[in-house]
């Protein structure tokens, strides 16, 4: 398989504080505990790996982390900073997580704090005395100035100008929504072949002339979205976790969806991916009825890239958009070793749990959230949502997912330089400050996490059953 045979796009990309490297580990512990007790109880000869080292990224993260430290100081003792929001160093799992593995390290030590425990020292940013030799901001630029409206960031700042920041704050304009306009329009003919063909059909909405998804032309991009309200996605630009978005083929309040993309802030229009592509039937326990039920959730499949390729996948379910706030959660990865179609194992995986009594399947629930409290697995108060049956790939898809990812991180240099030449302005909207933050440490290709979210198929979508 090559990356022409990926099926699906990716619906954004996450470049500026990516997470998801901690929680498919946890994910993927708890998978293989359901798969080990429905195999033993059901008898299923279908062999799954779920230890592949994509499946488990924070080794590869951390090696990231240590490349950018030699990078600059050589054989000195790291000292890695992980710099999130005051209100959730005690919220967020795999930061405590990946602290903790750096801290087990021989050599190497690490603290997780926040902008106003940081101090300038010189030209150094210091944490409780200790220079920082590396920076991982879990924050974007935004949430930064808005820290710094109250509170001194100058520190950060500092480290920003000083280039032992990652992500580099120089990627953060290529993850504007806008950027996939350029994508499918203009600048299809500079890049790689996979990324243009992953882009959905994308635009900047306010009334203008333009091209459609088969190059169709436009003379009114505002009256064509109310005429094909049916196949597109209205979304805020500087939007995130769902929020505003008005998905068409849901929406039955269409031009007021429309005048509020016009009037409240900046909007993008995209196509509309049909959701049986990238939509999986698992088996779910029906609590009031109780009984073991098919449920339809939709899939997403977030690929994160370093400057070594990729190194691993966060495994998500939920509604439309995918998030853990619309009912959904993370859910493990499962490599097919059997010789099979995806779409067989899948079946006969879901037959075997769905022959199970709902004590049985309640039972080896409780036995995977128990394991999700555990693990720290958790939302809000409770374990984080996962399938009981894996998301199924191969290792074709894997070579398939390693050469499109490739290709993004050249793709995505490639859009450095014509947005640092202001060639991208005009789809990419900063103020000022932000702007000025992103001028301090340009990119250029070095050690950095990069997140791609797919649709993808890959065989047991239900678009495979028409």
């Amino acid at each position: 398989m090559n990356p022409a045979q990926l099926i699906g796009y990716h619906s954004e990309w996450n470049l500026a504080c990516p997470g998801g490297f901690d929680y498919q580990r946890m994910a993927q512990e708890r998978g293989q505990l359901c798969w080990d007790r429905v195999k033993n109880i059901s008898g299923i000869d279908i062999e799954l790996d779920f230890d592949h080292s994509l499946l488990k990224p924070v080794p590869s993260f951390v090696d990231m982390l240590l490349r950018a430290h030699r990078l600059r100081f050589d054989r000195e003792k790291p000292f890695i900073l992980l710099v999130a929001e005051k209100d959730s160093l005690d919220k967020v799992p795999e930061n405590i997580n990946v602290v903790q593995f750096l801290n087990r390290m021989e050599g190497v030590g690490a603290a997780l704090t926040c902008p106003e425990e940081l101090e300038k020292q010189g030209d150094h940013v210091t944490y409780l005395g200790q220079a920082a030799t590396v920076i991982f901001l879990d924050m974007n630029n935004e949430v930064l100035l808005k820290i710094g409206q109250k509170q001194d960031i100058e520190p950060l700042l500092t480290g920003i100008k000083k280039g032992i920041v990652v992500n580099p704050r120089g990627l953060t304009p290529l993850g504007a929504k806008g950027i996939f306009e350029t994508v499918t329009g203009e600048l299809r003919s500079l890049l790689s072949p996979c990324t243009a063909k992953h882009t959905p059909w994308t635009r900047q909405f306010y009334p203008r002339k333009t091209t459609g998804p088969q190059g169709e032309s436009i003379s009114d991009l505002v009256a064509w979205v109310r005429d094909h309200w049916q196949k597109i996605v209205l979304k805020p630009v500087n939007g995130y976790s769902g929020r505003g978005i008005f998905v068409g083929p849901q929406s039955n309040s269409r031009d007021e969806d429309i005048q509020t993309a016009l009037e409240v802030e900046p909007y993008i229009v995209q196509s509309f991916i049909p959701k049986d592509l990238w939509a999986e039937e698992y088996p779910w326990l029906d609590l009031k009825n109780e009984k073991v039920v098919l449920k339809q959730w939709q899939t997403d499949f977030r690929c994160l890239i370093t400057d070594a390729g990729l190194i691993g996948f966060a495994a998500r379910f939920g509604g439309i958009p995918t998030n853990v706030g619309s009912g959904g959660g993370n859910q493990s990865v499962a490599i097919l070793k059997s010789n099979t179609q995806v779409k067989n194992a899948v079946n006969r995986i879901n037959d075997a749990i769905m022959g199970l009594d709902y004590a049985t399947v309640m039972e080896i629930q409780d036995e995977t959230d128990q394991k999700g409290m555990e693990l720290g697995h958790r939302y809000l108060t409770g374990p984080t949502p996962i399938t009981l049956r894996p998301r199924i790939i191969t290792r074709n898809h894997l070579v398939a997912l390693q050469e499109y990812s490739a290709d993004l991180w050249g793709d995505l240099l490639k859009l450095e330089k014509l947005w640092i030449e202001g060639k991208l302005d005009h789809v990419v909207q900063l103020d000022d400050d932000q702007a000025e933050i992103c001028r301090m440490q340009p990119w250029g290709g070095s050690q950095a996490l990069i997140a791609s979210d797919g649709l993808f198929s890959f065989g047991a979508d239900l678009a495979n059953e028409k």
